[in-house]
């Protein structure tokens, strides 16, 4: 077996460098570059000469070729095969705007009702209305973007929360099961005495509340100066007061002697009688501040 890395190369004795010449670039062959190219038939096709039937997929040799034309800066490459039956040359070209390929010459392609243009949306835009749409799907992908961060930054406040909740009952469970087991080690009589002390502690909690309460009714009835408010009586209340006080001022003699003569054996005693009396109401003219002129004399 021969090695596959060797330094030296053998050359035969009727060898000649001068023989092995380099093609000037001025005289290559110009125009578009060919390459030979392994593809399998991306759609099913019939031949124009032959009418054979080509399916899908069917691997050819073919000859690959750059084009000129472009469709928004992307080259469009022509395909060369041959008919399996009649060998008569096909081409196609690829199709950038509908990402697909095109047959050229030699054979037709066979209807796919899928690929149906009137069914295609969009099929009829021009390339304006295509820029267009393109950009406003943009701003709707920018659009959607802003949307889920702020959808993320929701959902990472509430995460927050719920863990914050989380840990707040965790710390009510250690501190119930450190209060239980401290209950524990003291015994009967340190339980006792823990129930005293919560006791006298909330005893000590309403006491503290129901000061702050009449402190605050206090206050209520107090003025910026600390003065006390007092109450303000009506003057029909007034009116009433006084003559109470002036029919109770009479000497105790007439009283007594007056109750003496006024009193009746308790059954000769009428009932008491609980009717509404009717006070006599003051003239509008006086309650309003009017004063009626005299009227002159004639005498």
């Amino acid at each position: 077996m021969s090695e596959r890395k060797v330094l030296t190369k053998y050359y035969p004795p009727d060898f000649d460098p001068s023989a092995i010449t380099r093609v000037p670039k001025h005289l290559r062959k110009t125009g578009p570059k060919v390459i030979t190219v392994r593809l399998m038939a991306p759609f099913s096709m019939k031949c124009d000469k032959c009418g054979e039937f080509i399916y899908k997929g069917r691997k050819f040799n073919a000859r690959k070729e750059t084009t000129s034309e472009k469709y928004f800066s992307i080259p469009i490459y022509r395909f060369y095969i041959r008919c399996t039956r009649c060998s008569g040359e096909i081409t196609f070209v690829t199709d950038p705007k509908n990402m697909d390929y095109r047959a050229e010459r030699g054979a037709k392609r066979n209807f796919e009702p899928w690929r149906d243009a009137s069914q295609v949306p969009n099929h009829d835009e021009t390339e304006q209305e295509i820029l267009d749409r393109l950009e406003r799907e943009e701003g709707e992908e920018v659009e959607q973007e802003e949307r889920d961060k702020m959808a993320e930054l929701e959902e990472k406040m509430l995460d927050s929360k719920r863990e914050m909740a989380i840990a707040d009952a965790l710390d009510e469970i250690r501190t119930r099961n450190a209060r239980m087991e401290r209950t524990e080690a003291l015994g009967e009589e340190g339980t006792l005495t823990a129930l005293e002390r919560v006791r006298d502690q909330k005893d000590e909690e309403a006491l503290r509340v129901e000061r702050e309460i009449e402190e605050a009714a206090r206050k209520a009835f107090m003025t910026e100066d600390g003065v006390r408010v007092k109450r303000l009586v009506d003057d029909d209340a007034e009116e009433d007061h006084k003559t109470a006080t002036a029919a109770g001022a009479k000497p105790a003699s007439s009283s007594s002697s007056s109750s003496s003569s006024t009193m009746k054996p308790p059954g000769d005693q009428p009932a008491p009688s609980f009717a509404r009396v009717k006070k006599a109401k003051k003239p509008l003219a006086n309650s309003l501040g009017i004063k009626k002129k005299a009227k002159p004399s004639l005498v």
